[in-house]
């Protein structure tokens, strides 16, 4: 952004690819890591604490960066498991869990950051660009990976949107919007 690093920081449910959390961050401090991860613990917790109660912990998966392993630390350590700086091609390396799937959406907002020429003015237009690109990824496009669906239909989340999904969406955030202004 203006010759400025920024970070997207998102989590994908790899079964799914469901976006479960997603923050966009000037920089990635531990502070901003543990409000990141903090999303994930506060719309997924009851599911992991399942799992932890059925002795099969959720697996984490991240790259290098210190700060998520210090993030996870504080608001996981117990109840699941980090896989701690797994390379892009970990499955080719023999390693079961990998990256793959944030890699590749990585890769799809590189590719359209390209057609933007010169990418984001500013912090808020990055913002609404990305809260919407996680938004058309999880509700609108779907996936052949997870035969045909949008991760929202994969992870059951039924919204009934129709054949007109981000239309509709629309029509419902407008409607719950005006309904709340009463």
């Amino acid at each position: 952004m203006k010759g400025k690093d920024c970070y997207d920081l998102n989590c994908i449910d790899h079964k799914t690819k469901y976006i479960t959390a997603h923050l966009f961050v000037e920089k990635r401090t531990l502070i901003k890591c543990v409000e990141f991860l903090r999303q994930i613990k506060i719309t997924c917790y009851e599911q992991i604490l399942d799992r932890y109660r059925q002795k099969k912990k959720i697996i984490f998966v991240s790259d290098k960066f210190g700060n998520y392993r210090g993030a996870f630390n504080k608001l996981f350590f117990r109840v699941a498991t980090l896989r701690f700086g797994v390379p892009i091609k970990a499955k080719i390396g023999g390693l079961k869990h990998n990256n793959n799937a944030i890699e590749r959406y990585n890769g799809k907002l590189k590719d359209r950051l390209k057609i933007m020429r010169g990418g984001f003015r500013s912090v808020r237009k990055a913002r609404h660009f990305l809260n919407f690109k996680r938004i058309i990824n999880n509700f609108v496009n779907p996936h052949l990976q997870i035969q045909g669906k949008t991760p929202a239909e994969a992870a059951e989340i039924n919204l009934q949107l129709g054949r007109n999904k981000l239309l509709n969406i629309i029509k419902k955030r407008a409607k719950k919007r005006h309904h709340s202004l009463r």
